[in-house]
């Protein structure tokens, strides 16, 4: 949150008026909003096959003949993938990376923002590209891909065998393996798929298959002692580099770090594993029966479930309060501490805490349109387009940015005021 320290925290309102954009170009794409709010872009048509970037009403310097995927970094930075005369790269704020490849996709970015990296494919060989600047290594096909929380180093899932679809001989021995920063790790497996750099971006580990029947996770090239009928996405322990992953046995999922189970209770279903920021708390989205969801905290149950699923698990910044989103039939719920809130809702998206874990605010629709909801109330003001909302540091102001009748609107509220302006429970 000290970034948001520097942002402008004084109430009322700031309006950009886009309404004029759908008459400037041929036609525009879905906006985005810089996180501190202060600017609203969306990719726009300029020309027959010419696509620029209007943010603020302004275009960048130059067109591309293809914009895909724009976004805002945390930092609030602009990139998007761009195509110019046929070679696709990333450009920042409209200024290209000076290497460009055949094809570039799936963008990831750091936790501050100060890093983008992508997959790409040259001459028919894949790497990954952190910052424009590409792997030494390629390989002839790669899958699954990773991007360190401080945004320095990059893995991939790669092919280092090859096979045609005929060999399956050369499948069942196995042809993929993990590359770390463009070194592939020695070891080969069958599959290899989901991978997580540990936070200090020393280590690598990954989901791998080690024959027809067997699975097990794989850090840094060495498989875990023990093998499972299944295995999830494997997470570091911020505070020791354990690695901690869902496992099946026996037709079951159990927790299990470094290969050993660390959970009694086993379950239906379990994934979705997050650690609290301080490293000291677990939680994991469950099912304790078949087709009924919920969550465990440190292998402890909340008593309420649901019947279709539980998503956006997220501790609060302090680690003592957990949120989550359930769904029942049609309607949303957002669900805090084991607690869901009065109100139903079409829609809605991770739960964001305060600093301090006091409030909980969420971006929620309900019949086409879209507010902010803060504990349990809906705020008065239904608009077009709302983005997550933010708090400042103190948790005593929010941050709301919404589209309606094409006018953008950054304005910051009081929580008081919010919640005594709120008109649905």
């Amino acid at each position: 949150m000290s970034e948001t320290k520097q942002w402008d925290w004084e109430p009322g309102q700031k309006k950009i008026p886009m309404a004029d954009w759908y008459k400037r170009f041929g036609w525009v794409e879905e906006p985005y909003v810089s996180p501190d709010g202060e600017r609203v872009a969306a990719i726009v048509n300029t020309d027959e096959m010419a696509f620029n970037v209007c943010v603020n009403g302004d275009t960048w310097e130059r067109d591309f003949d293809k914009i895909w995927h724009l976004r805002y970094s945390a930092s609030g930075a602009l990139s998007a993938l761009i195509s110019d005369e046929g070679e696709w790269t990333v450009a920042i704020d409209g200024t290209p990376w000076e290497n460009k490849f055949g094809y570039v996709w799936n963008p990831i970015y750091s936790y501050n923002g100060s890093s983008v990296a992508v997959a790409a494919q040259q001459d028919m060989r894949y790497c990954m590209v952190l910052n424009g600047q590409a792997w030494d290594q390629t390989y002839a096909n790669m899958t699954y891909f990773a991007l360190s929380p401080c945004g320095t180093k990059t893995a991939g899932a790669v092919q280092v065998v090859d096979a045609d679809s005929g060999e399956i001989h050369k499948f069942k021995k196995g042809t993929f393996t993990a590359a770390f920063q463009g070194k592939a790790w020695d070891s080969v497996f069958v599959n290899v798929w989901n991978l997580c750099i540990s936070p200090d971006a020393q280590h690598l580990a990954a989901e791998v298959r080690l024959n027809l029947y067997e699975y097990t996770i794989a850090v840094d090239g060495q498989a875990w002692d023990r093998s499972f009928e299944c295995v999830w996405e494997p997470i570091f322990d911020p505070k020791d580099n354990s690695v901690v992953a869902p496992v099946r046995i026996g037709g079951q999922w159990q927790l299990a770090r470094n290969g050993e189970l660390i959970w009694e209770t086993p379950f239906v279903q379990l994934w979705q594993q997050c650690f609290s920021p301080q490293g000291d708390r677990i939680a994991a989205i469950v099912a304790p029966r078949y087709g009924r969801w919920t969550v465990a905290i440190d292998g402890d149950v909340w008593q309420r479930d649901f019947s279709d699923m539980v998503t956006d698990l997220v501790f609060s910044p302090d680690g003592k309060r957990v949120g989550a989103l359930a769904k029942e039939g049609q309607n949303w719920y957002v669900v805090v501490d084991g607690t869901p809130w009065d109100s139903a809702f079409d829609m809605a998206w991770q739960p964001v805490f305060s600093p301090n874990g006091e409030h909980v605010a969420v971006k929620v629709e309900k019949n086409g349109k879209f507010a902010l909801a803060l504990d349990g109330h809906v705020g008065s003001q239904m608009a077009d387009a709302v983005w997550d909302p933010v708090f400042n540091s103190a948790g005593d102001k929010l941050l709301f940015k919404s589209i309606q009748d094409g006018t953008y609107c950054r304005q910051v509220l009081s929580v008081d005021h919010f919640r005594k302006s709120a008109t649905i429970k």
